[in-house]
């Protein structure tokens, strides 16, 4: 991978994930306690033995500017390694990046001065866990120009992502981006596609020849359908072809329970795009519980983040004559650094610094950094958003009617709580 450049596109909007998105850009979202989500994708090229790395913001920009200047500075100049932080400049037109190819056709010269074999385009804002190794491996073997990395999804998820069709060989057929009507579904199987995970790995120069000779601003909408006819395009399974080694407890005849290094299945055919506020609320659940669907504890392949200088998350349990006991626990939960617990919290993900003060209860709920839970208040299916200080005896997620008065309420009934709501 040493001769291999990857674009991350990092400028997207995220508009249904307001109000999360009103200060930042969507890769700069919380998610999962410490992380942001763009740290996903950077630690997969990382691991992935990427150390060319160009990220292409836009959309407010500034918060993950500060989280990549402070978390990602661990690059040695001295062996050509970087992350560099590439807005949008004008120096093809007075135009901003107005899509997928176009940012990457306005930031040519990097790839003419870098001069790589390859150049791997990604997004910044969804949760996996992929060697790009093994897709640069398999994009050798087929002598493709193009591979584009896809998964098996629902049909009814189509409308939402690139569709593919393709031959016995996986070499792509046809494209449709995000189809509403006529969609191709899996040959025998009416109910999946294959989808786009938005991952593409190009011969530099079939790029540079695309991308200087297509007028085409996406590669989804345009460059991949117009090149099937003239280019080798193959699809990577994602699905069958990852494979993320970790270590794994395997039970026994015996009944006993052994660590082994193998292939974690789940880690190695997960994958979410959190675009909407339903989604960035499951796949935070899906972070808790005995074996979660997706592990951040793997040993071989750590998340990277910004680590912020926190004391270690604090348990209260006291016992008080007058008013019972209070009981500090969290239960299936993930809690991050900073944060004093003196209630009730289950099934949660909780960032830096969140208190839950005596006789509270939170379940279900994603609670970001600074936010203080008073006592006696129930809080369910909830996102906070940061710098939030809750009443006493507040209710959320308890009274539908009385939320969407006041709050975004998704179509699950997760109740959002803007940044700075109550101060």
């Amino acid at each position: 991978m040493k001769d291999t450049l990857a674009f991350i596109m990092a400028g997207g909007r995220g508009e249904r994930l307001m109000p999360l998105t009103r200060d930042r850009a969507k890769p700069a979202v919380p998610f999962g306690g410490i992380y942001r989500l763009i740290d996903f994708t950077l630690t997969n090229c990382v691991n992935s033995q990427i150390y060319k790395i160009i990220v292409l913001p836009q959309y407010k920009s500034q918060s993950l500017n500060e989280h990549l200047e402070a978390g990602w500075n661990i690059f040695s100049h001295k062996f050509n390694h970087f992350l560099k932080i590439v807005p949008p400049q004008q120096r093809t037109g007075p135009d901003w990046y107005m899509g997928t190819a176009d940012s990457i056709r306005q930031n040519i010269y990097l790839i003419k001065q870098y001069n790589p074999g390859h150049v791997l385009i990604l997004s910044g804002d969804h949760i996996y866990k992929m060697d790009y190794g093994l897709m640069l491996q398999y994009h050798l073997e087929k002598k493709a120009n193009m591979t584009v990395s896809l998964l098996e999804a629902r049909k009814d998820l189509a409308h939402e992502m690139g569709v593919a069709q393709v031959d016995d060989e996986f070499r792509i057929r046809g494209f449709q981006e995000k189809p509403k009507e006529d969609i191709k579904t899996i040959p025998g199987d009416p109910h999946h596609v294959l989808a786009s995970m938005g991952i593409y790995l190009f011969q530099t120069e079939t790029l540079l020849e695309l991308l200087e000779s297509k007028l085409e601003k996406d590669f989804g909408k345009g460059i991949i359908p117009s090149s099937l006819e003239t280019h080798r395009v193959y699809a990577y399974p994602y699905n069958r072809s990852n494979r993320i080694k970790d270590y794994v407890h395997v039970t026994l005849e015996d009944g006993s329970r052994e660590e082994r290094l193998e292939p974690r299945m789940r880690d190695s055919s997960y994958w979410r795009d959190v675009g909407t506020l339903d989604a960035y609320w499951n796949a935070n659940m899906d972070l808790t519980g005995l074996d979660p669907y997706f592990n951040l504890y793997g040993r071989k392949w750590p998340i990277h983040t910004n680590q912020i200088p926190a004391p270690p998350a604090k348990f209260v349990f006291a016992n008080e004559r007058q008013k019972g006991f209070r009981v500090g626990k969290a239960l299936d939960s993930i809690v991050a650094p900073g944060c004093i617990i003196s209630g009730v919290v289950r099934d949660c993900v909780l960032a830096y610094h969140v208190v839950v003060r005596s006789w509270a209860t939170v379940d279900e709920s994603v609670i970001l950094d600074n936010v203080v839970v008073g006592r006696h208040c129930k809080i369910k299916k909830t996102i906070i958003d940061k710098n939030n200080i809750l009443p006493q005896g507040l209710e959320i997620g308890y009274h539908p009617e009385e939320d969407r008065k006041r709050f975004t309420v998704t179509p699950r009934g997760i109740v959002v709580v803007p940044k700075g709501y109550f101060s």
